[in-house]
């Protein structure tokens, strides 16, 4: 499907639904004017395979407690072998509301409080929230710039790991809030150390569907024909692809059966629901028959990413963008153009736009904000004219 067909066909309004990106701007931004680019869902609706799945399943009429059917194994696992080569057991899916619940979760059925949980930032918020509020102890190291993406330093975890005794690492894959798509070196070179110094890698890789470089996506189950498995929980979701979110359903992948059995363990102390029933119909047949959906919103996302990486460059060439090889979350600098301690305001109360910021990333996105780019080009062009126009005004009263 093309970017034409596709949104002509699934685009849709979603102010005054309840929509938390569009209704719910006052209580995040003070203020209900301004343009949102911000929350990780999009302007668009599900493929329409999954909303005739739902229609069928609401005509049944009844909806008493489920399972997860085989079709959902046989769709997903489908999914993951074709596209990725990754391959899946029944035994190792667990399912969960979501990504965040489901982090929650391993960190109290893997980990004991106090002890250290390790993320590299800039890396979404939510990674922070769940190791703290479970009284775990969080370790940060820094993803280092380099050019217009990012690198790990090696050294610097290796070094923290042994500093803080780390246990687990949660990782990004592909990185939210950078785009980076990382490789298969990469990978490998993190889960050795990893697995020498019995770090459990935790690897959320929700957006591993959301590729918009030449870089291939490599699931951490699938580096060296899964020599990694045992150290390592995957867990990802439907809900990013494509647009599911408030169905709420998750995949926990755990190959390993004695970290299987501690995180159900977890799951009954705690009498956690599974997957709803409505994002696994709904899941099911977009595993199925939505890769052609897939393609046209990845040619939105691409040309959006262009327009706004051309448009902020030609207002002012020191604007950094990085370059957007996975998720639909451009990530830009706008260090040279405002100050870091000034940014919310002129993006607000200037650009009037509503956006991720930097610092919410950790200290190394100070400076830096999110756009979400799963969204028409109408918004993206009008959110670019406000903020181009925010920045040439900034650079005049600033002459």
């Amino acid at each position: 499907m093309n970017k034409e067909e596709f949104i002509a066909q699934y685009a849709v309004e979603r102010k005054h639904t309840n929509s938390a990106k569009w209704d719910g701007l006052e209580a995040t931004f003070g203020r209900d004017d301004l343009l949102p680019l911000w929350v990780a869902d999009t302007e668009f609706k599900i493929p329409q395979a999954a909303q005739d799945a739902l229609i069928q399943r609401v005509h049944h009429g009844a909806f008493g407690y489920s399972l997860t059917p085989d079709e959902y194994y046989d769709a997903y696992f489908a999914w993951q072998k074709g596209r990725y080569q990754t391959e899946l057991q029944k035994d190792w899916m667990r399912f969960g509301l979501g990504v965040v619940n489901a982090l929650s979760t391993i960190v109290r059925a893997l980990t004991l409080p106090g002890e250290s949980i390790m993320v590299l930032q800039p890396v979404y918020y939510p990674f922070m929230r769940v190791i703290q509020e479970n009284d775990r102890h969080l370790v940060v190291s820094n993803l280092r710039a380099e050019n217009d993406t990012y690198v790990m330093d090696m050294e610097d975890i290796a070094n923290k790991m042994d500093q803080h005794h780390v246990k687990m690492l949660i990782f990004c894959s592909p990185h939210n809030p950078v785009g980076k798509v990382w490789s298969e070196q990469e990978l490998t070179t993190l889960l050795e150390l990893c697995r020498e110094k019995q770090v459990l890698v935790v690897s959320d890789e929700i957006h591993h569907d959301l590729i918009i470089g030449d870089k291939p996506f490599v699931s951490a189950l699938s580096i060296a024909q899964g020599i990694y498995r045992d150290n390592t929980v995957m867990v990802d979701s439907p809900s990013k692809t494509f647009n599911m979110a408030a169905l709420l359903g998750s995949n926990i992948v755990i190959p390993n059966p004695q970290l299987r059995e501690r995180y159900d363990k977890e799951v009954r102390e705690l009498s956690l629901p599974s997957a709803t029933v409505m994002a696994q119909t709904a899941a099911t047949a977009a595993y199925r028959d939505g890769a052609s959906w897939l393609e046209g919103l990845l040619a939105v996302i691409k040309d959006n990413y262009l327009y706004v990486k051309e448009c902020l460059q030609a207002v002012e060439p020191q604007i950094k963008v990085a370059d957007l090889q996975g998720t639909y979350l451009a990530w830009v600098d706008l260090s040279s153009v405002v100050a870091p301690e000034h940014l919310e305001y002129f993006i607000k109360h200037k650009a009037h736009l509503a956006v991720d910021f930097g610092d919410w990333f950790g200290e190394a996105g100070e400076g830096h904000i999110r756009l979400n780019l799963a969204t028409t080009p109408a918004i993206v062009h009008q959110a670019m004219d406000q903020l181009a126009q925010a920045i040439v005004e900034n650079k005049e009263v600033n002459q």
